[in-house]
């Protein structure tokens, strides 16, 4: 009888090449986990507190849904159940759509 065992292997989160590439990285991560505040905010500024915390609501629906595109886009299918954090999700995005290594 013969044993065949599968060894599951997890691709690390790439490295990007460039300096450019970290910092929209970083950008991008950003944008995702505080961006929603920042717009709540702005429309709260020029608006009412009502109409703000709509946004609010509405913008973690519409943030997550951009969330899970960028996920499903660029994380490879055996990995996606595998938590990942803002920027994990913006280095693999870029390293598969963006920032190539020559």
């Amino acid at each position: 009888m013969e044993n065949d065992s599968f060894t599951f292997n997890i691709d690390p989160t790439p490295t990007l090449p460039t300096r450019q590439c970290r910092l929209l990285a970083r950008l991008l991560g950003w944008a995702l986990s505080y961006g929603n505040y920042i717009v709540a905010l702005l429309v709260w500024w020029q608006s009412d507190w009502f109409i703000a915390i709509g946004t609010l609501l509405l913008g973690f629906i519409v943030f997550g849904i951009i969330r899970s595109k960028l996920r499903n886009d660029s994380i490879p299918p055996a990995q996606r159940e595998t938590p990942y954090n803002d920027y994990a999700i913006a280095t693999w995005y870029l390293s598969r759509n963006h920032c190539f290594i020559f």
